[in-house]
């Protein structure tokens, strides 16, 4: 298996060198000049030129390019061409808070999607079969946009119940340490702002979580009516174990690998997709901060923003296949 993770993280070098040359492409194929948008549409010409020459864009794309992997390979993310700060310093608070929003979406999505799929498979045809798998349809098919603005319309301003948007209250406001302000919370023993930073999770979490959850409880769904028909199921029934114990400890174990796949690749989509919610919610994520960068034509925080996520969507990958061989004894890595 280790042979397995070397060779796969090798294989990730030339994925995201490829990735970088086409997101440099694309993002200077966008219309707009950035010293013009930097410095606001009076600008002079000259003073354009000069602003151009000091962030290096007056230079041929090659030796732009190179530059940057250049400093790829020692680390460096480059400096933002609007706040001139350290891309590699500014980028982590906006990860931290799409990753803890991410993650805290798939849990709900993991949780009642993986059981709605059980229990769907284990009452096939019933009611609760059908009510689900319509639920599960409906949520696929729900615009995020929408479901948001329903949810600050229902539980934000008729009943008052939760929040809108942000991270935190700001009468309340929470040190960050990790910037994750569930872990920074807890850190400093602060139990009113992780309640109020849970508070502000529930509506982007559940808005966010909406098409995963779907999508678990359909693949669990099929998944597990296919391992409900094996011999060793029905081995097991006969032996008078309870249904309990034989859908959760034989079937789910057996049923699980593709369902694994999927929530894999919806946890990288979280993560590089969730910009909606984070409009919509006013959540200071990955998302906005390259949406907003891109606006201002900051090719530099485009680039290496992508960069980030496409690595961490390839790695969630690699930890997916890894648990194959964890959950199924059959894989082997060798």
């Amino acid at each position: 298996m280790l042979a397995y993770t070397i060779r796969r993280l090798l294989m990730l070098v030339p994925v995201l060198i490829g990735m970088t040359f086409i997101v440099f492409f694309m993002i200077r194929a966008i219309p707009g000049d950035p010293a013009q948008v930097i410095l606001g549409q009076q600008a002079s010409k000259e003073a354009i030129e000069a602003l151009n020459q000091k962030l290096g864009l007056d230079r041929p794309w090659y030796i732009q390019y190179f530059d940057y992997l250049k400093g790829l390979l020692q680390g460096d993310l480059g400096e933002s061409l609007r706040t001139s700060s350290p891309i590699s310093e500014e980028i982590w608070p906006y990860l931290a808070a799409t990753f803890e929003l991410s993650l805290f979406a798939m849990i709900i999505a993991v949780f009642i999607g993986v059981n709605a799929g059980i229990i769907s498979a284990w009452f096939q045809n019933s009611w609760f079969d059908y009510t689900a798998m319509v639920l599960a349809l409906i949520g696929v098919s729900m615009p995020i946009f929408w479901l948001g603005l329903m949810e600050q319309w229902l539980f934000a301003i008729k009943l008052d119940l939760l929040p809108t948007t942000g991270r935190e209250s700001i009468r309340n406001p929470v040190e960050a340490i990790t910037h994750l302000y569930l872990i920074d919370t807890l850190i400093q023993g602060r139990f009113d702002q992780f309640v109020d930073v849970i508070k502000h999770l529930i509506l982007p979490g559940f808005a966010l979580a909406t098409i995963p959850m779907a999508i678990i409880a359909r693949i669990t769904r099929s998944s597990m009516l296919e391992v409900m028909r094996s011999d060793y199921i029905r081995t097991a029934r006969a032996k008078g174990l309870s249904m309990f114990r034989v859908v959760y400890k034989h079937a789910l174990r057996n049923a699980v690998i593709p369902v694994l796949t999927v929530i894999g690749l919806q946890m990288g989509l979280l993560l590089g997709g969730a910009i909606l919610t984070e409009t919509i919610f006013g959540w200071p994520g990955i998302g906005r901060y390259i949406y907003e960068a891109i606006g201002f034509r900051d090719y530099p925080v485009v680039q290496s923003g992508i960069l980030v996520i496409a690595t961490i969507f390839v790695l969630i990958n690699l930890i997916v296949d890894l648990l194959y061989a964890a959950f199924d004894p059959r894989i082997k890595y060798n």
